[in-house]
């Protein structure tokens, strides 16, 4: 199984990136997809998950600002940041969890967004 994220660089704050995450190896629309962060120092958060089937959830600092979207046919999961904020920078990973095995969990490489004027 393999993840591979893509669309990170460089942003102004106020600007966009959108953010790709392909899979395969696995049958991605049992997977519940999700973007985590990790900020240098920090602790790896959750940013925002999509279930099988189709529902977002987000963590309050992006609420409003960021959009998680899949496309199943194309094994792919999708972040759409807006807003940008310095606080947005850091690595941000795709992860896959099997909603019928929670323990069967897959990441993929990371990919770094920063924010800066």
């Amino acid at each position: 199984a393999q993840l591979a994220e893509s669309g990170g660089g460089l942003a102004q704050p106020g600007g966009s990136l959108r953010l790709s995450c392909v899979a395969s190896g696995f049958t991605f629309n049992s997977y519940i997809m999700s973007w985590y962060r990790q900020a240098p120092g920090k602790q790896r958060e959750l940013v925002a998950a999509i279930s099988s089937g189709g529902t977002p959830t987000y963590v309050d600092s992006v609420k409003g600002r960021f959009s998680i979207s899949r496309d199943n046919a194309k094994s792919t999961v999708y972040l759409q940041m807006n807003s940008l904020k310095p606080e947005d920078t850091a690595v941000y990973y795709c992860k896959a969890r099997n909603s019928f095995l929670l323990s069967q969990m897959y990441w993929g490489q990371g990919t770094q967004v920063t924010v800066s004027s």
